[in-house]
């Protein structure tokens, strides 16, 4: 099976990439050969590259940039996503778009589902729900991922940040009033992956499209990712600091944030049987990786 896979660099199009393998060949592509945001038909490189399934990992990521660059952020998160899907379906070629858990306003007491309401607060937010929407506009077959919190062993992520500031401080101050999930790049991978098997060998099986909410399982704050972190990483000889929780108050930014985003995963689990690890398994895997390779 074939795997194209836009945002070359980014974490998911990477842990995409670790996958390859015999049964497994994964094209990703990205700028400068390939721009989400150019406002251009990528139907002939598409073509020329012959996916069994496109995985549009591409997006505009600066959640506080986004507020002010918003037409940046629409053409890649809303009209870009709508341009790789429409070459998808001229493609015959079933389409993995990426969302988040910001389309969510964060006010609901229980972890949010597929069919609860949208209502993103920040442009961010807005932009990937305009992607959403292209995408279901241009081609049925396709699924929709909502994830959240994505981290992995490199890159620019929390986890990263986390350590990269527990080399030079005793102490960090961390939002603990925000809830939602750590989601491992790695393991999104191997379900985006089983995903993309299920949608070839079904290609006209309408339960296996649509929407679905993707993370690794449990709930947590900000803060306490970072302790959780700290506390795996100093177990391994890792750098580590003492977490200080903060209110969102105390930390302002250009956009507002849910203060719950939990996604509920118990569709994703009775259609596709993808029944994700608990986050801190997640995050274990990932700081023993992180370890071993580490150049801090």
């Amino acid at each position: 099976m074939r795997i194209l896979v836009t945002g070359r660099d980014g974490q998911v199009a990477r842990a995409l990439r670790n996958r390859a393998g015999e049964r497994l060949e994964v094209v990703a592509i990205g700028r400068p050969e390939f721009d989400l945001g150019a406002q251009s038909d990528p139907t002939a490189l598409f073509k020329e590259l012959g996916p069994d399934v496109i995985v549009n990992a591409a997006a505009y990521t600066a959640v506080d940039k986004a507020e002010a660059d918003r037409d940046a952020a629409l053409a890649v998160n809303g009209f870009g996503a709508g341009a790789a899907a429409r070459a998808a379906a001229r493609l015959d070629a079933p389409i993995i778009q990426l969302s988040t858990d910001y389309v969510f306003d964060g006010a609901a007491t229980r972890a949010y589902r597929e069919d609860d309401p949208t209502a993103p607060i920040n442009f961010y937010g807005r932009s990937k729900l305009a992607g959403e929407e292209a995408v279901r506009a241009a081609t049925s077959n396709h699924v929709i991922l909502r994830t959240s919190w994505i981290y992995a062993p490199e890159g620019q992520n929390f986890l990263r940040t986390m350590l990269r500031l527990a080399g030079d401080r005793d102490e960090i101050r961390v939002v603990a009033d925000q809830h939602g999930t750590p989601t491992s790049a790695r393991d999104l991978a191997a379900a985006i992956e089983q995903i993309a098997r299920n949608l070839v060998a079904s290609p006209n099986e309408a339960s296996l499209r649509g929407l679905f909410h993707l993370t690794n399982s449990g709930v947590t704050t900000w803060a306490g990712f970072a302790a959780e972190i700290f506390a795996m990483s100093a177990a391994l000889g890792g750098p580590h600091a003492r977490v200080i929780p903060i209110a969102t108050s105390d930390f302002p930014t250009p956009a507002r944030r849910p203060t719950r985003s939990q996604l509920d995963i118990a569709k994703i689990a009775h259609s596709h049987g993808i029944k994700p690890r608990e986050w801190r398994q997640a995050l274990q895997t990932v700081m023993e990786q992180v370890t071993k390779n580490s150049d801090m």
